[in-house]
């Protein structure tokens, strides 16, 4: 196949043709309309995502580099819109529900710890050792976040759960980028996407299978980029990469021309001219071993590079320290007294982590309705679990920055 066929999979859209779409636009709840709204249901959960706390955050949370003062380096926010605009331009281009598509990347790693991949290990290790039976893994955090912790005031100034469709979730949980095989294609099941479990599920939609791929195609470029720029490369590693890549597009070519756009552009035409609804998202042979073994050189040469070793021990005691701490002042329907009495001391930790068991236990219902809160209560204050979740929620909501805030709130006198 050399040329793309232009909508090839426009009978696989999300539409209201599609046999799924009942199911794709269910929601856990109703959700409000504006007079003459024009967006379609995908086009208000996208709207949703941009407007929650926890996507702003985004632009302080780790990509790669920890905490990085580099302005030009990339960072959480800025990769989930290269995934968006790769969903997108896939999506178009095969004739699939870009709105979807869109909507479902802008979403899709709300729920990531600071710190990156690393900070997810650390808040697992802290569940095991305090008695959590599962694990912890950024994309059912995700699904937490949009379905329990993040919210937007109503038209009454409530302030209520996003509330989002069934296929946005579904994408969201169902994301991870991993993909082991080099054909893609989405599940008949509709099922509770609480039961989902890492790596065994495949998207509801073809869209969700487009972030799936998306997502890989937009880190590993970028990581070689940014690797680049701090001089993580000796001259061997730069050949390396410049033979991958000659190997495949059949040209030579400059270190300094393997670069994210190439490589993006590569990825994305190739699994455009590859796929059909029957085999699915699919890269040529020789694209998807090159894909596997750009991977494999990422790993090797930057996220296993002993550089980041003290970082990571610092990110290791941050985490645990706020944990601690948290956890030392619990009193269940006291703990907001208990940490009141150390606000002068650890302002940043004590109130914001009070006014989260405000918003989401039943330690104070009284401020929680003055507040206009509308959204699930997810927490018994009387449950010493239900404590330490929130612990775990609060903190993996948070940015790298803020994390370094709070721990050094605790350690600078």
């Amino acid at each position: 196949m050399d040329t793309i066929q232009k909508n090839a999979f426009i009978n696989y859209k999300m539409s209201e043709e599609n046999e799924k779409w009942n199911n794709a636009i269910t929601r856990i709840a109703p959700l409000g309309h504006k007079p003459f709204d024009i967006r379609s249901e995908f086009e208000r959960d996208y709207t949703r995502i941009l407007h929650s706390s926890a996507y702003r955050r985004l632009k302080h949370k780790t990509q790669v580099f920890f905490a990085t003062n580099n302005d030009h380096i990339c960072t959480r926010i800025e990769h989930v819109n290269h995934v968006a605009s790769i969903s997108k331009t896939i999506a178009n281009a095969l004739g699939l529900n870009v709105s979807l598509a869109e909507a479902i990347a802008m979403g899709h790693d709300l729920g990531h710890s600071p710190f990156g991949h690393h900070g997810e290990r650390i808040i697992e290790k802290i569940m095991k050792k305090n008695g959590f039976s599962d694990n912890f893994w950024h994309e059912r955090n995700s699904l937490r976040f949009v379905d329990l912790i993040e919210t937007l005031p109503n038209y009454s100034g409530y302030k209520e759960n996003l509330n989002l469709t069934y296929a946005v979730r579904d994408g969201i949980v169902c994301h991870c980028g991993e993909v082991n095989e080099n054909s893609i294609k989405p599940r008949d099941e509709f099922i509770d996407l609480n039961d989902v479990q890492k790596g065994k599920h495949m998207p509801y939609t073809f869209e969700g299978c487009v972030v799936k791929i998306s997502d890989k195609i937009a880190y590993l470029g970028r990581d070689i980029a940014d690797a680049y720029n701090y001089k993580f490369f000796d001259k061997d590693d730069m050949l390396t990469l410049k033979q991958l890549a000659q190997e495949v597009l059949k040209r030579k070519i400059r270190f300094k021309d393997v670069n994210t756009s190439l490589l993006i552009h590569e990825f994305i035409v190739n699994l455009c001219l590859n796929s059909d609804p029957e085999h699915g998202l699919t890269f040529s042979k020789e694209h998807y071993d090159m894909m596997n073994k750009i991977k494999k050189f990422n790993y090797q040469k930057i996220y296993s590079n002993p550089r980041f070793n003290p970082f990571m021990k610092y990110a290791n005691l941050v985490i645990n320290d706020i944990f601690e701490f948290l956890l030392n002042h619990y009193d269940e329907f006291n703990t907001i007294k208990k940490l009141s009495k150390y606000s002068r001391f650890y302002p940043t930790s004590t109130l914001d982590f009070s006014d989260w068991l405000i918003k989401y236990s039943n330690i104070d219902e009284k401020t929680h309705n003055i507040r206009k809160y509308r959204n699930k209560i997810i927490y018994d204050i009387k449950n010493i679990m239900d404590y330490k979740q929130a612990i775990i929620d609060f903190i993996s909501g948070m940015s790298d920055n803020y994390a370094i805030k709070i721990y050094k709130e605790l350690t600078e006198f």
